[in-house]
Parts: structure tokens; sequence; C-alpha cells
């Protein structure tokens, strides 16, 4: 009969956590950057660097020397961050009350679907503009999000590429391919405003 050992994370050797702080202490400016990016709020942007520090000190026996520490980093920030957001939509709210009525209970049901909507999603539904809002929404997943992240969060190429964990070459193909893609949707308003012009002249 085998016995199976359950394996335990070891604790960090001092070579490895002053390797971690000496690396990592460069990128804190464009974390925090980042993470104020999605978060909109300077305390929330601060609470998630620390989250993603943690998670990556914790996780830093994984981490390949040679690599792109930046893009590995930025890959947790936004881990930690999806993360964070799921979990705040799956808490139930809570309400102080000395009775609860069926009206209460009706009127706090949701009655969306069942899924939870993406950050990146929730930006373009508060979207002004209908016809850009549909434009955006018309675009396949992939290209949804590299647009999000590249022209509406103003990450760099890199940035986008280390976030999504594809390849540069691969949001540069998407972007271009999803701008033309908009270029299109949106063609008949370019034409309107031609129109207008030409009627008023």
């Amino acid at each position: 009969m085998t016995s199976t050992s359950i394996r335990r994370p070891t604790a960090p050797s001092a070579e490895q956590t002053e390797r971690f702080a000496q690396e990592v202490e460069p990128l804190m400016d464009v974390l925090l950057r980042g993470a104020r990016r999605l978060t909109h709020r300077d305390a929330d942007a601060e609470d998630l660097l620390q989250d993603t520090l943690l998670h990556a000190f914790t996780g830093f026996h994984n981490f390949e020397p040679g690599t792109n520490l930046q893009a590995w980093m930025f890959r947790i920030l936004r881990n930690r961050w999806i993360s964070a957001y799921r979990s705040r939509q799956a808490r139930v709210t809570e309400q102080l009350t000395d009775a609860i009525t069926d009206g209460d209970l009706v009127s706090s049901a949701s009655h969306g679907s069942a899924g939870m909507r993406s950050a990146e999603q929730q930006v373009i539904d508060s979207l002004p503009d209908n016809d850009i809002r549909a434009a955006l929404q018309s675009l396949p997943e992939g290209f949804r999000a590299v647009v999000y992240y590249a022209d509406i969060e103003g990450y760099t190429y890199a940035q986008t590429a280390a976030l999504m964990g594809v390849p540069i070459g691969t949001v540069m193909s998407r972007v271009a391919r999803a701008r033309k893609r908009l270029r299109l949707a949106l063609a008949h308003l370019e034409h309107n405003d031609h129109t207008s012009c030409a009627i008023a002249a």
C-alpha cells in the first residue's frame, strides 16, 4: 500500500526574497499605474497592487529567470483584479432591516441573465454613443478585448499581450483587424456627416 504525500509550499529562501525585491522594485510605478487603470480609484489600486505582490511573491519560485517579469506581473495583476471583481459580483447584498416583506424580496431580485458581465463589457455598455457601442459589441470577444485594453484603457501592445496571455503579434493583428471592422461598421456615420455638411452649405 502506497501513501501519497501532500506537497506543502516551501518558505522562500533569503536569496529568493532578495531577488524578488530587486527585480520587482523597478516595476512598482508601472504596476501601480496599471492597477489604477483597472480600478479607477487610488485606494483600490493600492489594495490590488498589494494583493498582486503577495501572489507574485508566493509564486516567485515558478517564475523562469530570463523571461519577461513585467508581463508575468501584469498577468497576475489582471487575474487578481478579475478574481476580486467576480467575488464582489457574487457577494450577497446585505441590508439591515427589522422585517423583510415579499415586496422587498421582489425588488431586490436580479432579473438579468445568470452570466456575469466582464468589466470590459460594462465599459462598452456605458459608452454614450449607441452606434459605437453596437459596433464594439459586434466584434468577436478577442478583438473586443484588445480594443478595450489598447484603445480605451491605453495599454501598450506589450502590456495588452501580457494581460491577455497572447503573443504581441496576435495583439497587433487583432487590433488592426478590429479597427478595420469598426471603420466599416461606422462608415455610415461619416457618410451622414458629409451629407449634413453638404446640406448646410
